[in-house]
């Protein structure tokens, strides 16, 4: 087993439980799933995760379609200078909540790994990325909710990843570890404008974009995440004051 063996995987719904003898660090990708570690139950999604220690029995399962990230560490083959971290990391069986700028990471490594071939040692190169950033978390201790400041630039990198689908606000909340109502008020009393409308301004900008470099405005509304051309084109409209088809008419007749 490579020094960090990582792979992307998807859960059964039925039930299993085992043990190993290697440390097993999981996060939460899409979807839901359910692990068990030693009677403690948590569910694991997106910007969440476990730390289970070699010989440590577990259960877990999938819950509908769902996809998670596992680093398994051999106890006995690590260089000299991780045993000492390794260790105190996996002292324990535990459950965690990303940073903002881990989840963000844990998605970049991820689209990487998803095109990687399985033999590629960039497969072992991305989970070891994720292991000594996870190392970092958990050695760094995080500031109090009422204290957190909402980090723009996170949540910008954040939307532009996940611009194809829809975005909730309580998932742009959970980023910086607040409730959607109080999310919600920190967002528009720090940037003038709500969530929602500032997501849509993402879209709209990037699907301008999309049309100034040649794309069709089919493929500009699906990619940025609009659920019709037509929802795609009244939106547009009112922020651009022109249809996507007159703009994209324009960059190809200059």
């Amino acid at each position: 087993m490579p020094i960090a063996d990582t792979k992307l995987l998807t859960l059964p719904e039925t039930a299993n439980h085992h043990d190993h003898q290697y440390h097993q660090l999981v996060f939460g990708l899409e979807g839901d799933t359910e692990f068990d570690i030693q009677g403690r139950g948590q569910h694991v999604k997106l910007g969440h995760g476990c730390l289970v220690p070699s010989s440590t029995d577990h259960a877990f399962c999938g819950m509908g379609d769902n996809r998670i990230v596992v680093i398994n560490i051999p106890t006995d083959k690590l260089d000299a200078g991780l045993i000492d971290p390794i260790s105190r990391l996996f002292n324990a069986p535990s459950y965690f909540t990303l940073d903002t700028q881990r989840k963000v990471l844990l998605q970049s490594i991820c689209r990487e790994m998803a095109v990687t071939p399985p033999e590629s040692p960039l497969l072992q190169a991305c989970g070891q990325a994720l292991l000594l950033s996870m190392h970092n978390f958990m050695n760094t201790p995080r500031p109090r909710n009422s204290q957190s400041a909402i980090d723009k630039t996170a949540l910008d990198q954040y939307i532009a990843m996940n611009m194809h689908r829809k975005i909730s606000i309580s998932e742009l909340a959970a980023l910086v570890f607040l409730s959607p109502s109080h999310f919600h008020s920190r967002f528009k009393e720090a940037f003038n404008i709500t969530p929602h409308q500032y997501v849509l301004q993402k879209r709209l900008e990037y699907a301008r974009q999309k049309l100034e470099e040649g794309w069709t405005v089919m493929r500009a509304a699906e990619h940025s995440g609009f659920s019709s051309q037509s929802a795609f084109t009244h939106a547009f409209r009112d922020y651009f004051a022109i249809t996507p088809a007159r703009c994209r008419k324009l960059v190809k007749e200059h």
